[in-house]
């Protein structure tokens, strides 16, 4: 394996071809040529249409879903990728499926995020660049190099020029204890205060709001999060803040929208003023909704693919 590859090539699968294609036109380069099909029986035909013998090769690829064909799309790259003499692969993943499966919760449960860590290791990955992890520890499932990046500072970027820095009247609240960390640091960034909303949750994708820990009345509130699933304990969190809290209105953002099930219903539903998501994950509805805008994380993964291929440090996104 050599550490450096001749030039950068970046091709596809079809989770978020639209991203790959924006990171391709921040660099300066054009998408790889490539397919990614499937067979009458299901399984997945991929080829690469140009040579890649000693190339630095990014793979951008969600595997959101559906997660498993996504999956399999990115491990079949990847070892296209290896058996054609790459010179390096770094498989890039905006959202990374199975996160939340990142340990035993009970008896004999999997540790699935290990699993498909070790499978894009073993199919040829030679590094990973990924953006919030649910777990940030996942970063140690993998026996090779993880850049980590966040999805922070393009959100606070985009509040800051809509409420400035160390707004009284403005206030981050974490949905639940387990985001307090990363609300805080966000809270941090734009010289705000923070509120927790404390919650048990009773079963999966279902949750009961307990308490608020803070003051939010009569204050403009930003909701962070790093994922809106079913937007279950997103909506109960909203409806505690204004309901119990009595905040003026309520602003959400969250790295990924993976919006299945009653998502775009619960939101359309709430009291939410305005979504915002990174476009790690394309919109999934076939329904639009004005509630629900997105920010675009190609700039921020373009800098970090061109700082990865000329070996400096990529240390500066995170400001």
């Amino acid at each position: 394996m050599i550490s450096h590859g001749k030039d950068i090539k970046i091709f596809s699968g079809n989770s978020n071809k639209a991203l790959a294609e924006n990171i391709c036109r921040h660099i300066g380069i054009r998408l790889g040529d490539s397919s990614v099909t499937h067979f009458s029986d299901g399984e997945i035909s991929v080829s690469l249409y140009e040579t890649v013998r000693g190339s630095d090769v990014f793979i951008v690829q969600s595997t959101c879903g559906p997660v498993n064909n996504n999956l399999m799309e990115l491990l079949i790259m990847i070892d296209a990728a290896r058996r054609a003499s790459a010179g390096r692969i770094t498989a890039v993943i905006p959202y990374f499926g199975y996160a939340r499966q990142d340990r035993k919760a009970k008896a004999r449960d999997p540790i699935s995020a290990k699993l498909v860590a070790n499978l894009i290791t073993s199919a040829g990955a030679d590094r990973v660049l990924t953006l919030d992890l649910h777990a940030p520890q996942i970063q140690g499932f993998f026996d090779i190099p993880v850049d980590h990046l966040v999805a922070a500072p393009l959100f606070s970027d985009y509040y800051l020029k809509m409420f400035g820095e160390g707004n009284e009247d403005v206030i981050v609240v974490s949905p639940d204890v387990g985001s307090v960390a990363r609300a805080r640091n966000f809270a941090h960034r734009m010289g705000l205060g923070l509120a927790i909303v404390d919650k048990r949750r009773e079963r999966a994708n279902q949750s009961e709001v307990m308490n608020i820990i803070g003051d939010v009345r009569g204050k403009h509130v930003i909701l962070f999060d790093d994922m809106v699933d079913t937007a279950g304990s997103l909506c109960g969190a909203v409806k505690a803040i204004v309901e119990i809290g009595g905040a003026k209105d309520i602003y959400a953002c969250a790295t990924h929208g993976v919006m299945s099930g009653p998502a775009l219903q619960r939101l359309n539903d709430s009291y939410i003023k305005e979504m915002v998501f990174a476009d790690s994950i394309p919109y999934p509805c076939a329904e639009k909704s004005d509630k629900i805008k997105y920010l675009s994380v190609a700039p921020m993964f373009a800098e970090a693919i061109e700082r990865i291929y000329e070996e400096v440090s990529i240390s500066t996104l995170f400001k």
